[in-house]
């Protein structure tokens, strides 16, 4: 056999045509704006498809920033929104999907979420219809980020009929949405996340892709959707090796996150760029997760030239084994208080007591009720603390510093050692997009019809 002329090709093309791309390749949300608008513009302005990072932002700022993108690329770039799951308070969740609806977002990242949400649903109904050819139109797309296979089974089935019938009774859909749900699944694509930045199960890709795609595979099948729901991979994609091997898994597409934090666009300040830029894949770490730290979730996060890890874990270590912040021994106490806070307990309580009593005045009531509950909102402002310093840079803080991030950078670092791209001031995401997915490409055909031309 003669593989002359011939060329493989990585992903699936009807997710190209799906969202006007021109390549299988996402850049994944990152919160707090770190998927800022100019990295979301530079990636739409090359037709690829990147997220907003919305977790944490003020509505007002979602909002301007839609806008914003809006103005710069025009009504027919490709970019969407980040969803992140708010399960404690539902209705900043729904608040949050109506303004997506009223700027005419077409897609979202769902992140972080267990199961299946009102808000989720209202979003995904909405404008869905039936075409004169009898196919279903749905006027949202989702794109969910799954590391469980229960959970990827929730995007894979049909909305939940209970959350149908309610949003339906509260004049949110109408009847043929209604009637139409069951012939739809919850997401247009489902993405693997394994081990990554930010909050991680720490999956392995080639044990938990392969499973996941086989759920992906039976419900397809099952409910016989008039579109398959596609299946892409995450975590761990660094270099073009790696992107190959998620396409040689069966991905349809891929999304890419840590790497990303690490250019000129990202929204994070310039001194945690420079931390990141010489990261190495061993120099990351878990803690505890500060918007879940009573649940104990786990975050990855950047360890080199921080001492954020170390710390965090000890809050953990000291809320596991305690029942108050009175119960810990003074002299713990005075530690906390001059090595980690640089400041007194006291002053973190009034602190973070203000800020609940303006947004969620139920959490000081459960804290007067709960000397534990208010240990947790204590060592929570760390937590916070350590990622406002981070996105300030205020180096004077920088053993502080919470920078969320996987070991796919430090891969990546190593990957452009000794050409322009070792500085991330070089760094231009959709540069580095295109970049790896032409490596990818040459890496598979290259070795796969060598293989193919050696029988």
């Amino acid at each position: 056999m003669n593989s002359i002329g011939r060329t493989i090709q990585l992903g699936n093309r009807q997710f190209m045509q799906t969202y006007n791309v021109r390549s299988p390749y996402i850049a994944g949300a990152m919160y707090k704006g770190i998927a800022s608008v100019d990295l979301v513009c530079a990636m739409a302005e090359q037709s690829m498809l990147s997220f907003l990072g919305t977790g944490g932002l003020k509505m007002p700022q979602v909002a301007q920033s839609i806008d914003e993108i809006k103005r710069r690329v025009g009504e027919n770039k490709p970019f969407g929104m980040n969803m992140l799951s708010n399960f404690e308070e539902p209705e900043k969740e729904m608040a949050l999907i109506r303004l997506y609806l009223e700027k005419g977002v077409s897609v979202i990242e769902a992140a972080s979420y267990i199961s299946i949400s009102d808000a989720l649903v209202y979003y995904r109904l909405t404008g869905a219809s039936l075409a004169p050819d009898g196919q279903i139109q749905c006027a949202h797309r989702i794109i969910g980020k799954v590391s469980r296979p229960e959970v990827a089974m929730r995007f894979l089935s049909p909305p939940p009929a209970e959350k149908v019938q309610d949003l339906l009774q509260q004049g949110l859909i109408t009847p043929q949405q209604a009637e139409l749900a069951p012939l739809i699944p919850m997401a247009d694509d489902i993405c693997v996340e394994a081990d990554s930045g930010g909050h991680t199960d720490q999956g392995v890709i080639t044990v938990l892709f392969p499973a996941i795609r086989s759920i992906a595979d039976e419900l397809n099948l099952q409910f016989g959707y008039n579109q398959k729901v596609r299946v892409g991979a995450a975590g761990g994609l660094g270099t073009p090796q790696a992107i190959a091997a998620a396409f040689m898994l069966g991905a349809d597409f891929v999304v890419t996150g840590s790497i990303n934090q690490c250019t000129v666009e990202a929204g994070v300040s310039e001194d945690v760029k420079d931390m990141l830029e010489k990261a190495q894949p061993q120099d990351m770490a878990i803690v505890p997760a500060g918007d879940m730290f009573e649940l104990g979730a786990k975050v990855q996060v950047l360890k080199k030239g921080s001492l954020f890890h170390v710390r965090a874990n000890k809050l953990y270590e000291l809320y596991k084994n305690y029942d108050s912040l009175d119960a810990i021994p003074r002299d713990v106490i005075t530690k906390l208080e001059k090595q980690i806070f640089t400041r007194s307990i006291d002053e973190i309580w009034q602190e973070t007591e203000a800020f609940y009593l303006r947004a969620r005045p139920e959490e000081v009531k459960k804290a007067v009720e709960s000397p534990k509950h208010k240990m947790a909102l204590v060592f929570k402002w760390y937590f916070i603390h350590g990622t406002r310093m981070a996105l300030r840079g205020e180096r004077q803080q920088r053993v502080n510093y919470q920078v969320q991030c996987g070991p796919a950078l430090g891969s990546f670092n190593q990957w452009v050692k000794g050409t322009e791209l070792e500085s991330w001031r070089n760094r231009h995401v959709a540069d580095i997009a295109s970049q790896l997915m032409q490596g990818a490409h040459d890496y598979v055909n290259r070795f796969m019809l060598a293989e193919v031309d050696a029988l």
